[in-house]
């Protein structure tokens, strides 16, 4: 009787193993995390498309420039926003949940600060939706149209320089051996977030925990903005 060889099973198919998908998700994530591990300058076209194991000619299949990549990585952080507060409360109630929301997205990627702060919204949808939405949070509330835009970028001005502050080392204003030739001021560090935290921690939606003086300091400076804004809505130029 002839032998007959059994059925190879499970034969793996000739050539490379299968990749993931390459597509605008993946490859967001991974300009993520080179940014963490690199920062900006990091964050090259070849460098990315070696982070994903690809050709960069498979890269540019997607995006055109690192212009693009940027502006997959702005919205991915501008879809993390919370904007849900302009629809279910008064205006303040919007801009503290949309403000503290914002600030600490950008505090868990300061290296992008400087980057996003200036990059054009041009066809970025998630970024454009999110001021379309606070926008009209303040229309809503009574806001002059030809103040909105400044109104949104002076409490972003505030934001970005907050995120730094979260990463801050806590001895930064430790005066050192310069102490006893400023004793107000050393005073005034010792007795930081005396009282405060409380305020803040309710404004933050952590009443329940310990409130940092990053924290504190953010609460305090919104607080006034809000206040102060308030009072020229409807002010002309």
């Amino acid at each position: 009787m002839e032998n007959v060889a059994p059925a190879v099973q499970g034969r793996r198919r000739a050539g490379r193993p299968p990749q993931p998908v390459l597509g605008s998700s993946r490859i967001t994530k991974a300009a993520l995390r080179l940014i963490a591990r690199d920062g900006y300058k990091g964050l090259t076209m070849s460098a990315l498309a070696r982070l994903l194991n690809v050709a960069p000619s498979a890269l540019y299949n997607h995006v055109s420039s690192k212009q693009d990549v940027l502006l997959l990585v702005e919205d991915h952080l501008m879809a993390g926003v919370d904007i849900s507060g302009f629809a279910a409360g008064t205006w303040q109630q919007g801009v503290r949940c949309w403000a503290w929301s914002y600030r600490n997205v950008f505090a868990r990627h300061t290296p992008l600060i400087p980057v996003i702060a200036v990059l054009p919204v041009t066809n970025a949808p998630q970024t454009v939706k999110m001021y379309e939405a606070v926008t009209a949070g303040f229309q809503a509330a009574g806001w002059a149209p030809e103040r909105i835009i400044d109104a949104i970028v002076a409490l972003e001005s505030f934001i970005f320089g907050s995120a730094f502050d979260v990463n801050a080392p806590a001895e930064i204003f430790d005066a050192g051996e310069l102490a006893a030739d400023a004793p107000l001021f050393t005073q005034a560090v010792a007795r930081r977030g005396a009282g405060t935290g409380a305020a803040a921690g309710a404004a933050a939606g952590a009443a329940e925990r310990p409130v940092s003086s990053s924290d504190a300091a953010f609460g305090l400076g919104l607080e006034a903005l809000i206040d102060g804004l308030w009072a020229h809505r409807t002010m002309a130029r």
